[in-house]
C-alpha cells in the first residue's frame, strides 16, 4: 500500500483469493457442519499461510463469503431487471438459500451487529427495485415496503431455527406461505 492506495493484486493472488472464497462458500453454505480453516485451504488448493494472508480469521472470511453471496444476488437482480414477474421466484431463491446456508447464517450471527445490519440492508436494497417493479405490474401486493422483506427473512429464520433435525418440509411450507402473502389483495 502506497500513500493509502492499495496496489492491485497480482493475478495469482486474485486467483487464490477467489479459490478460497469458492471453497469457503461451498463449505459454509452447505448443510454440514462448518469445516475448519485447514479444510478450506485444502479444498481451495492453497496453503494455510495463503489463506490467512487473505483472511486473517474466520470472521474476515465469513464476511467475505457473505459479500460474495450478495454479489451473486446482485448479478441475479441485474439479469432479471426487466422481468417484474421474476421477483417472487427470486425472493423464493433468497429464502431457500437462507435455509440451506445454515452454517453461514450461524457464523454471520457472530459478526458485529453493524456488519450484520450492513449486509441485511444491502440485500433489502437490492430487492427494493424488483419489489417496486413487481408491484407496478400487479405481481405483488402494493402495500408492501422493502422493510417488510426483513419480516419475511425473520419468519423463515424462526422456522428454520425452531425445527429439530431436517426441517426441509416445514421451512419449504413456511416459504410458500410467506410468498403467498405477497400476492395482490383481491
Amino acid at each position: 500500500m502506497i500513500y493509502g492506495v492499495q496496489a492491485p493484486r497480482r493475478r495469482d493472488a486474485q486467483r487464490n483469493r477467489l479459490a478460497i472464497l469458492e471453497a469457503a462458500s461451498d463449505l459454509m453454505t452447505g448443510r454440514a457442519d462448518i469445516a475448519g480453516m485447514p479444510e478450506i485451504a485444502r479444498r481451495a488448493g492453497v496453503g494455510q499461510a495463503t489463506l490467512y494472508r487473505h483472511f486473517p480469521d474466520r470472521y474476515a472470511l465469513t464476511s467475505a463469503v457473505i459479500a460474495h453471496q450478495v454479489e451473486r444476488l446482485e448479478a441475479c437482480v441485474t439479469a432479471n431487471q426487466q422481468q417484474p414477474a421474476a421477483f417472487r421466484p427470486m425472493l423464493d431463491a433468497v429464502l431457500r438459500s437462507q435455509v440451506a446456508m445454515r452454517p453461514l447464517v450461524h457464523l454471520a450471527r457472530r459478526l458485529e451487529p453493524a456488519v450484520q445490519g450492513r449486509y441485511l440492508r444491502q440485500i433489502v436494497t437490492l430487492l427494493a427495485g424488483p419489489l417496486q417493479r413487481a408491484q407496478e405490474q400487479g405481481h405483488v401486493r402494493r402495500d408492501l415496503v422493502p422493510a417488510d422483506l426483513m419480516v419475511l427473512f425473520g419468519m423463515v429464520e424462526g422456522v428454520a431455527e425452531g425445527m429439530l433435525g431436517d426441517a426441509g418440509d416445514q421451512t419449504a411450507k413456511a416459504i410458500e406461505l410467506a410468498l403467498d402473502g405477497l400476492m395482490p389483495l383481491p
